[in-house]
């Protein structure tokens, strides 16, 4: 693998790996609370990234997988 793969293989893991955390926090803070409404914006953020990166590899044909973004669906997982 060159080194641009071996990065894109890894950042993808890392990046869902922290979303997935963004959202336990946002579902662990009270409703209507201040850290609710962050832990959201960040949550939401994950979900724009994740979702441009596996519209931007699937338009250039790279397989999720090769960014381990394949188990992640934006739409269900960061909402």
């Amino acid at each position: 693998m060159s080194a641009h793969r071996d990065y894109l293989f890894d950042l993808g893991m890392e990046l869902k790996q922290i979303a997935q955390q963004a959202r336990r926090e946002r579902d662990a803070a009270a409703e209507g609370s201040r850290d609710r409404l962050f832990h959201e914006g960040r949550l939401l953020a994950f979900h724009r990234v994740i979702s441009l990166m596996q519209q931007q590899a699937e338009g250039l044909g790279i397989p999720l997988a090769d960014l381990r973004l394949e188990d992640i669906v934006p739409d269900r997982d960061l909402t």
